[in-house]
């Protein structure tokens, strides 16, 4: 398997109430299914902080300018389309004040609109039954860094 390594966001989006917004993709690859919270990679001359607010509207639809300046660094390892990507990413925070915030994506491209099948709020006790794999694998932990109410379901 091809190892890769590509500088990538990701957007802890947190409702009123602690519920996280995770997007379902389907790997194209082999169908698998993984939960994960929005971003995506960083374009050529872009900050990861602009990044992130990119990719937050054009997934999401929600306001940009909710995400804080302070991310925290995650080590990423995982399988996407027959790659492996590993590296360091920054997970950035985004609180929303209303229950579960209106989504609609805005400008996905087609390979994305392709395998994107879904949003969900999540509630720390409902991760656990979740269809497919959570990315990354201890989601719960790095939510939980970011915001201490929202410690794993024990």
């Amino acid at each position: 398997m091809e190892i890769a390594w590509r500088p990538a966001v990701r957007i802890i989006c947190l409702d009123r109430s602690s519920r996280v917004l995770l997007l379902q993709w389907q790997d194209p690859h082999d169908g698998a299914l993984l939960w994960e919270p929005p971003g995506g990679g960083i374009e050529a001359g872009e900050s990861p902080l602009a990044a992130a607010r990119r990719e937050l509207a054009e997934e999401t639809g929600l306001d940009p300018d909710r995400i804080t300046d302070t991310p925290l660094i995650v080590d990423r390892d995982t399988v996407w389309n027959g790659r492996r990507f590993v590296g360091q990413e920054p997970f950035y925070t985004a609180h929303f004040d209303g229950e579960r915030p209106a989504l609609g994506a805005t400008d996905l491209m087609l390979d994305e609109q392709q395998n994107l099948r879904g949003y969900a709020w999540v509630a720390r006790e409902e991760l656990a039954g979740l269809e497919g794999r959570l990315e990354p694998p201890a989601l719960a932990d790095v939510i939980a860094a970011i915001d201490p109410s929202w410690s794993p379901a024990t």
